[in-house]
Order: C-alpha cells, then structure tokens, then sequence
C-alpha cells in the first residue's frame, strides 16, 4: 500500500484502558518513531483523552508531533470506554470513524464486535455530520470517513450504506450551495 502510495495513515486505537497521562504520551512517541514518515492516527478509547480541561493541550501535543487526531462518532452514552466526539485536525489529514450508535449492545460481556458495531446510520444521523465533515476537510490537505459498522440489516452490508448516504447527503449540500 505505500508502495502504490495508497496508505493513508496507520491507526493506533488505544484499549479503553490506556488513561491520558504521561506514560500514555511517551508510548504515542515511541510508536510514532517506529512508523517512520507514515502517519499516525490516534484513536483513545478512554474518556479521560476527552475532558474539558485537556482538550487543548491533547490537540496541541498531537499537533506539534503531526499526529492525525481521529475523530470518532459512537453511542450517545457516558461511559468511560466510549469515546466523545471531538471534532478537530491535528495533522494534514483527518479521519473520521463511525462506530455506530448502538448503545444496547455496546458494553455486553461476552458480546462479540459484530453486535456492537451492530448500526445502520439513518439519514437524520449522518446529516448531523454534513457540516462537521466540511468542516474537517476545509482543514485538511485530505479527509477520510471510515465505516465500522460490520453486521448486515435487510441484507445490506451497513458500512458501504452508511457511506454512500454521508456521500449523498455531502453531495446535494454541495449541489444546494452553489
């Protein structure tokens, strides 16, 4: 893939154990030294990445090293394991991942990550994330949109519908301001 010069960055998703603190940051280093000129795209999974009070030095740190900050939509729920939305581009390229909104099945023991990515995106969802996407890519030298939701409703395979209704939504926004 980086040979063909289609690797856009390689993501780091961080266990929901992995707290902000300075160990935390000394490991991203260490790990962004090993990636080379690749691109590092950090994806915490612990609330603790998110509060108010360390937004601005989280973003700025990533920032300085040209770490890409992934943006991330998943359950409308407080919960130490599911990650905020924070809508922000620390590098030249911004990433987006949707997790889908299933709050039911998102922290059942036991449960596999089929049915916690278990999501189809509704149009009213994704339309919330127009602006949000504009945004991003206004900021960025380029602007991704990851799907992870896996399972199938009414025999359609939900990431490629969830990406191809955002793809719609953008597109007639754009065709609207013009």
């Amino acid at each position: 893939m980086r040979d063909a010069g289609k690797l856009g960055g390689i993501l780091f998703q961080l266990p929901p154990y992995i707290v902000w603190k300075q160990a935390s940051l000394d490991y991203l280093e260490w790990a962004h030294e090993q990636l080379g000129d690749d691109l590092m795209l950090v994806e915490p999974r612990h609330r603790s990445w998110y509060e108010e009070d360390m937004r601005k030095e989280l973003l700025a740190w990533l920032e300085e090293r040209r770490m890409a900050w992934v943006v991330v939509d998943a359950p409308q729920v407080v919960a130490a394991n599911v990650p905020a939305t924070l809508v922000a581009v620390t590098a030249p390229t911004a990433y987006v991942r949707f997790h889908g909104r299933n709050a039911a099945t998102w922290n059942v023991r036991g449960g596999s990550a089929a049915q916690r990515f278990d999501h189809l995106y509704t149009e009213s969802e994704l339309r919330g994330w127009t602006e949000p996407m504009r945004e991003l890519a206004g900021a960025a030298e380029q602007a991704y949109a990851f799907f992870n939701n896996n399972n199938q409703n009414d025999g359609v395979a939900q990431a490629p519908a969830g990406a191809a209704l955002l793809r719609k939504l953008l597109d007639e926004e754009s065709v609207a301001n013009a």
